[in-house]
């Protein structure tokens, strides 16, 4: 990241904009999570970096934002238990004022046909993806302030109906509940709350463990015949996060017209 990226594609509000802006990325050390602080960043966001176990990792994002010219703050805590996530919801906001956006992309994924899914795997996945989301709303429901967004991550494999994602998918399909009912419950507040949910995307984990055939085939399903990148991803989020406020209780699926 360099410093001159800073002044390209600002991420706009029609509200607060002559105030900072503040968000808060779970996930945000690595793959898609990322790429989304990065994009922040070049838009004028100050951002807290949430890791759950790679604590380096964030710090030397962090580090890359600082360097450039940025703000960043690295926060831990597993997303599913509601004290270490208030606890680093209030980093973000000792540390810089307030918070506008929240965007919740850590998630787990364990592949398995339905009839052979080990439980353990089962709740573990559950536990990050569903309660994990609904903490993070939870707090962010309670400190976004008006003008800002919520921003929670699906998947395209909701649609998709791959074999071996139906845990996945149906942990997703929770998401998705949770994110259109949210929007609904914060009438009045002037926060929207969204999810993406993007198709296959050239990330270490959607990767891991797949051959060059299967990659190439996906490759070619979508019309514009390639994976998605983290960056990709990244630009939906910031559309939402900023000039979207008119796109409220609305899953996005950012798949290249896959499905």
């Amino acid at each position: 990241m360099s410093s001159q990226e800073f002044s390209k594609s600002p991420v706009v509000s029609s509200r607060g904009a002559d105030r900072p802006r503040v968000a808060l990325v779970t996930g945000g050390s690595g793959g898609i999570g990322r790429a989304v602080v990065e994009r922040l960043v070049r838009g004028g966001f100050a951002v807290g970096v949430h890791y759950a176990g790679n604590k380096a990792r964030a710090e030397q994002t962090v580090a890359e934002v600082t360097h450039a010219g940025g703000r960043a703050l690295a926060v831990g805590g597993d997303v599913a238990d509601e004290h270490a996530m208030s606890d680093a919801f209030d980093a973000v906001e000792r540390e810089f004022g307030a918070l506008d956006v929240v965007v919740h992309t850590a998630g787990v994924m364990e592949l398995s046909p339905i009839t052979t899914l080990d439980l353990d795997d089962l709740d573990r996945m559950h536990r990050t993806n569903i309660r994990g989301t609904f903490v993070v709303s939870q707090q962010a429901a309670r400190r976004v302030r008006a003008g800002g967004a919520i921003v929670n991550f699906s998947s395209s494999v909701t649609r998709l109906r791959f074999p071996a994602y139906g845990a996945y998918a149906a942990s997703k399909g929770a998401v998705e509940a949770m994110t259109l009912i949210l929007a609904r419950e914060l009438r009045g507040k002037d926060i929207t709350v969204n999810a993406v949910a993007p198709g296959p995307t050239a990330t270490p984990l959607f990767l891991e463990g797949k051959d060059q055939a299967t990659i190439d085939n996906l490759s070619r399903a979508a019309p514009l015949e390639r994976l998605g990148t983290p960056q990709d991803i990244a630009e939906a989020v910031a559309f939402l996060a900023g000039p979207a406020r008119w796109i409220n209780g609305q899953v996005l699926y950012t798949n290249g017209g896959l499905a």
